[in-house]
């Protein structure tokens, strides 16, 4: 595959494509939206990260009035980490937001009151990356190797969860502990072998700086996380279950809209994050990013029950894993019908046409990491 060289004082890197988004993300909500109408309820809402593609379809929601008809004035503000946000949100800094699955069954097992009310996605991407042309080509080629990770993350212990399902010794992978902010150009500069990550967010950043990658999914080897969730507190969802619901309908009507015009839904985000269009890549970094957050919403649970769905077989799968390598003895394991709950779901659905166009529409994503 031919590279398009990117002349190195204008290269992107994952600092310079996030730090475009991050003077804005936190303001957006706020200069986006007209003086309040009366009656209507102001919503403070994270994001776990900055401002991305993956979560596009909050910024939809917004510049669609989605929020507004229901008599919502959202919010948005970036986050500083999925788990961060689950933190933050369970401390009342915010009313709702964006968390990852792993991160809302880690706040809960450790003492932080959140409940998930709805699944957005299926698929954390979660695994091992490695450059294109490494001659890893199965988890047991890393034994021997230097593996980057941050132990500190939520996702980093269930390496050794991946290494036992993938018949990894995972004694004999050398792990070096790597800082998030570099560890994609780390792997591109070969100090290290394989990263275990979020791969499709790592593809993206890799792709920004000319490197092709690919990953072992965890996925493949029967180890599949859900990725975002519709946070919020259990006194929130008890004391106003009316809001919860708008909530929640407004991000999946605008999930829902993303799905069926990926295309206008980016438009609609690089209007609402202009810093990122501006950005050398920032466009098809978004554009990965959305993609491969859609590509995992086309799923059984989806199709079936409607977006938002959760399935609670799945949930206890990965609440026992959580539980076992994730966080610390003391931790106490939630009820996963109390963690999780499908209360509001089912309003929100697509056709089975328009499912197929969807499926179709984002296929290209995970084959990029194959």
């Amino acid at each position: 595959m031919t590279k398009d060289r990117v002349p190195t004082s204008n290269r992107p890197t994952r600092r310079r494509l996030l730090k475009t988004a991050a003077a804005f993300a936190g303001t957006t909500g706020a200069l986006a939206m007209p003086a309040l109408a009366q009656g209507k309820r102001t919503v403070k809402f994270t994001l776990p990260w900055l401002a991305q593609g993956a979560t596009a379809y909050a910024y939809v929601a917004d510049d669609q009035g989605m929020f507004a008809k229901r008599g919502i004035d959202i919010q948005i503000s970036r986050g500083f980490g999925s788990l961060a946000a689950g933190q933050a949100i369970g401390n009342n800094q915010f009313e709702f937001g964006l968390v990852s699955a792993s991160s809302t069954m880690v706040c809960a097992a450790t003492g932080i009151p959140l409940v998930a009310l709805a699944t957005t996605n299926y698929d954390a991407y979660l695994g091992v990356l490695v450059r294109a042309d490494s001659p890893i080509k199965t988890p047991k080629d890393l034994e021997g190797k230097h593996m980057g990770g941050i132990p500190s993350s939520v996702e980093f212990p269930l390496w050794r969860a991946f290494a036992k399902k993938a018949g990894v010794d995972a004694d004999k992978v050398d792990i070096v502990q790597a800082d998030p902010r570099v560890m994609e150009r780390i792997l591109i500069e070969k100090k290290i072998d394989a990263m275990f990550c979020v791969t499709s967010t790592s593809y993206a950043t890799a792709k920004a700086l000319n490197t092709n990658t690919r990953a072992l999914l965890a996925s493949d080897y029967g180890l599949t996380f859900y990725s975002n969730n519709i946070v919020t507190r259990p006194d929130v969802m008890k004391k106003d279950p009316e809001l919860c619901k708008g909530v929640t309908d407004a991000l999946l009507e605008a999930l829902a809209f993303t799905l069926r015009d990926p295309n206008a839904a980016l438009d609609i985000f690089l209007k609402k994050v202009p810093e990122l269009s501006l950005s050398p890549g920032g466009r098809e970094f978004s554009r990965l990013g959305q993609g491969f957050m859609l590509a995992s919403a086309v799923r059984p649970e989806s199709e079936d029950h409607g977006l938002g769905y959760s399935d609670m077989a799945r949930v206890k799968e990965m609440l026992d894993l959580v539980m076992e390598y994730a966080v610390p003895p003391t931790a106490k394991r939630p009820n996963e019908n109390e963690l999780f709950t499908n209360q509001f779901i089912g309003s929100v659905r697509l056709t089975k046409d328009e499912w197929a166009k969807a499926a179709a529409q984002t296929k290209e994503f995970p084959a990029l990491l194959a």
